[in-house]
């Protein structure tokens, strides 16, 4: 069965829908099959990844959680061979509203899931930044979530009511979620707040931070424009390092190896096959 994970901040900017494309192709490049959810109304990461908007506007997520489709039906080819999307539009908008009346509406996305569970290894799902009636049915739908954080202490403060809500969704609807962990975004090594809010976060979370840190990096800002994740981009870029290295650190976690996600990435340089064949690729 595939492990699905919610990629949930209720803050915007903080690198929800940047890592979700991204962590999706580098699990992918490891030749893990994974299906990217957009639940974002505003669709970033479909077009973020090279799908044109026009060309899913009659199948997306929108329609398979209303269920006048099957999740099936509404899952697309990327560049990358072990890459699907279930793209979104601002139809989803207007989803909450309509699923207020509906019975188990905390569970459509869910509902949904059964068709494709045994078809991929991972499942990410983009959360939109809110803690609504879409972010409810991915933690409901998820077997665990990841948090995107920003390095500034803004980004902090909704830690608490996140957690929380996470807390409400395990005590009523998915006692099995539970959180991988933390990921640090946008992070600054030159800057001395970002290191003191990552030693901060480090200190109170502990190993539910991961290891793997994304560093503010323009090659990252640019590749969605171009409908790329960053191992299409620029596959030699810190931003893509940085993601390699992230797979590679839930990969390991997956198999329980800890000693091989302590290896640094750029002294054992993981993935280094896939890597060459995504750039020969390119070429």
């Amino acid at each position: 069965m595939a492990k699905i994970i919610s990629m949930v901040n209720q803050k915007g900017g903080v690198g929800k829908t940047t890592s979700s494309i991204n962590l999706a192709a580098c699990l992918a490049v490891a030749e893990k099959k994974t299906l990217l959810i957009d639940l974002d109304p505003q669709g970033n990461a479909s077009v973020g990844v090279g799908l044109e908007k026009q060309s899913y506007a009659e199948a997306n997520i929108y329609h398979a959680i209303i269920g006048s489709l099957e999740l099936e039906e509404t899952i697309y080819k990327t560049e990358l061979p072990f890459f699907d999307i279930c793209p979104s539009d601002n139809n989803l908008i207007g989803a909450e509203i309509e699923l207020v009346s509906e019975f188990a509406r905390e569970s459509k996305l869910k509902l949904a899931f059964e068709s494709i569970i045994d078809k991929y290894d991972y499942v990410l799902i983009d959360c939109p930044p809110s803690l609504g009636l879409l972010t409810i049915n991915a933690l409901n739908a998820s077997t665990s979530f990841i948090v995107p954080l920003q390095t500034e202490y803004f980004a902090m403060e909704g830690m608490a009511q996140l957690l929380n809500t996470v807390k409400l969704v395990n005590s009523s609807l998915n006692p099995s979620l539970d959180l991988d962990g933390i990921l640090l975004t946008m992070f600054d090594a030159r800057n001395n707040l970002h290191k003191q809010v990552s030693g901060e976060i480090r200190k109170h979370f502990n190993d539910k931070v991961f290891k793997s840190v994304i560093p503010r990096n323009v090659k990252l800002s640019e590749c969605p424009s171009f409908g790329k994740p960053i191992i299409l981009y620029d596959i030699e870029s810190r931003g893509s390092e940085a993601y390699l290295s992230l797979a590679k650190e839930m990969i390991m976690k997956e198999k329980g190896n800890m000693d091989e996600v302590r290896t640094p990435l750029r002294k054992k340089r993981p993935l280094q096959k896939q890597k060459e064949n995504v750039k020969n690729s390119r070429i």
